[in-house]
């Protein structure tokens, strides 16, 4: 069995990391967990890997991120003297490991002679595409796993352009990584030597402040600033994260006067001790920030996940209630407010494209719709979204004005190619700042919205299927959902499918097939009448299967309703094939 076989070169590798060692010495008599840490190589997509921090194959660990490092290295050495030269660009987030991760992949390139540019301390995750952008680098490296839970971190792999690396890259790079025969005998060079020889080069405020230029141009409206920032009272809570600096940087030079932070939360802290969980998108994770908005009277609360490419908001509602709004709805009012900004200054071009995901809320179609600008839909996940911006500015086609998906990641100025929560919390307290003027709140701003095009909701369910038969169980119900018997007979009111695998859209009503252009995917949708749908896919980062829903009525009230009934109807069924 494969597995023993890797488990006991570990086991018997000499010079093996002293603390993996010890780790693994507690596996030595629990033979499931031993298969668990080596029945394959931790999976490498097209965007990099994510997973626990243990030893094993299909673990985090040093070793691990050699061997991803080494493929890269392999990949680039190929590409000649010129792109060894012009590098790699690392950052690294908060959590455990991180710089010593980037460290190793900084000496592990430095082996065959590839420059690499590490951040002296925690960046977020969007710094990281502009570095690349700005140093002219070759590629990009980001020790991140986003808002995951403290056991796990990740190896995110970005292109020159600064996007996240594109498939054909991503394609080679796993080959080389596949072609390595034992990650344990990979060399790396020492530190100070590359130091030394200009090989491993340390950067920081000569990146810092060239961003923080670009985002504050992201700004429409100065003379709305300079006048709300008297009254407008804004907290602001990196989770523990990255941005804990940039954030209010950005805010007081775009003029905001009351800039609040969570103290608590603004130390970097692995454990992410203070919330259950870093996510922005929990409102649990506002518990902080709500404690000390009651107390300043704040009028809006943000937060960022560890590496700050995702954002979150919580705005006044009725009665000044605290409310946490969606990742759909924070786009929607950012969308909205630019899109009528451009037209109000008669820069709004006719060639002018927003960008969203295929399981983000229709609510942005309808937005653009009203400023006769075109959507077009990518499949999940933001590195799409850069794609996109890299082929309207080869052709000239398109200008990008705005970019998000509903998992809260967004991204207004293409000096980045990814989302960015530093550029998102600028542009919305923006957007505060705007209807504070006119005595509104964020909340109030939506509901108008929700008036002129209808009231759309949407929800996110995610069930967590660990391990072997974890994985045999996400592969049980995707392959159900495509199933088309079995979904006319189980969801009748089911119009179309669109299964992204074979790319491929069927009119239940027709019997007619359409082709789908994005690329192939894992991935069901399934559409109602009355841009009504629901879709289902395996999360590609985590053990996990998601279900997403879109419902749009007539008024708050019916589309809860709405909504509530077709998660039911959904997820009984999941539920039921999770239990064959």
């Amino acid at each position: 069995m494969e597995w023993k076989t890797r488990y006991e070169q570990w086991r018997n590798h000499e010079a093996l990391d002293a603390e993996l060692k010890a780790q693994l010495q507690n596996l030595e008599h629990d033979e499931a967990k031993q298969e668990e840490h080596f029945y394959q190589y931790i999976q490498f997509g097209t965007g990099g890997m994510r997973g626990e921090l243990a030893p094993g194959t299909n673990r985090m660990n040093i070793y691990t991120v050699r061997r991803a490092a080494e493929g890269m290295a392999r990949y680039i050495d190929k590409q000649g003297g010129e792109a060894k030269q012009r590098g790699v660009a690392i950052a690294y987030d908060s959590r455990y490991y991180s710089k010593r991760f980037a460290i190793e992949s900084a000496r592990t390139m430095g082996k065959y002679g590839i420059r690499t540019y590490i951040f002296e301390n925690l960046r977020p995750t969007p710094e990281l595409s502009f570095a690349v952008r700005t140093l002219n680098a070759h590629n990009g490296i980001v020790i991140t796993a986003s808002h995951n839970p403290p056991e796990y971190n990740g190896f995110k792999v970005y292109g020159e352009d600064g996007g996240q690396i594109p498939p054909q890259a991503a394609g080679e790079v796993i080959q080389e990584i596949e072609s390595i025969p034992n990650e344990l005998d990979i060399q790396v060079a020492e530190q100070a030597q590359l130091e030394k020889d200009g090989l491993l080069v340390w950067i920081g405020e000569d990146i810092d402040g060239p961003y923080v230029e670009k985002v504050t141009t992201l700004v429409q409206q100065p003379q709305v600033i300079q006048k709300a920032s008297e009254t407008l009272k804004i907290v602001f809570s990196p989770l523990h994260g990255t941005a804990a600096s940039l954030v209010p940087r950005v805010l007081r030079q775009a003029g905001f006067k009351h800039v609040t932070t969570v103290e608590e939360q603004c130390t970097p802290d692995p454990e992410f001790s203070t919330v259950s969980s870093p996510n922005p998108e929990e409102p649990a994770a506002f518990e902080h920030a709500i404690e000390l908005g009651k107390v300043q009277q704040a009028d809006l609360l943000m937060a960022t996940d560890p590496d700050a490419d995702r954002m979150g908001v919580v705005c006044k509602g009725p009665d000044d209630e605290y409310v946490p709004l969606t990742g759909n709805q924070v786009g929607a009012l950012m969308l909205h407010y630019l899109l009528s900004q451009y037209q109000a200054q008669g820069c709004l071009p006719q060639n002018g494209v927003m960008l969203k995901t295929i399981v983000t809320s229709e609510l942005g179609r309808a937005i653009a719709d009203l400023f006769h600008i075109q959507t077009i839909d990518t499949l999940t996940g933001f590195k799409y979204i850069g794609e996109k911006i890299k082929t309207f500015e080869q052709s000239g086609e398109h200008q990008f004005l705005f970019g998000y998906e509903e998992s809260y990641g967004y991204l207004i100025g293409d000096f980045v190619r990814d989302k960015d929560a530093v550029q998102a919390c600028l542009l919305i307290a923006e957007v505060a700042a705007h209807y504070h003027q006119q005595g509104l709140t964020l909340y109030d701003a939506l509901t108008a919205i929700y008036e002129e095009v209808g009231y759309y909701k949407e929800g996110l369910e995610s069930i967590t299927l660990k391990g072997l038969e974890g994985t045999r169980q996400i592969e049980q119900i995707t392959s159900r959902f495509r199933d088309h018997q079995w979904l006319r007979d189980t969801f009748p009111q089911i119009t179309a499918v669109e299964d992204y695998q074979i790319r491929k859209r069927t009119w239940f009503t027709t019997g007619q097939e359409e082709d789908i252009t994005l690329p192939q995917a894992n991935v069901v949708k399934c559409l109602i009448d009355d841009d009504t749908w629901f879709c289902i896919r395996p999360s590609g980062t985590e053990p996990k299967i998601k279900c997403y829903f879109g419902v749009k009525s007539d008024s708050d009230k019916n589309s809860t309703t709405k909504l509530a009934q077709l998660k039911t109807q959904v997820m009984n069924q999941i539920e039921l094939e999770t239990k064959a």
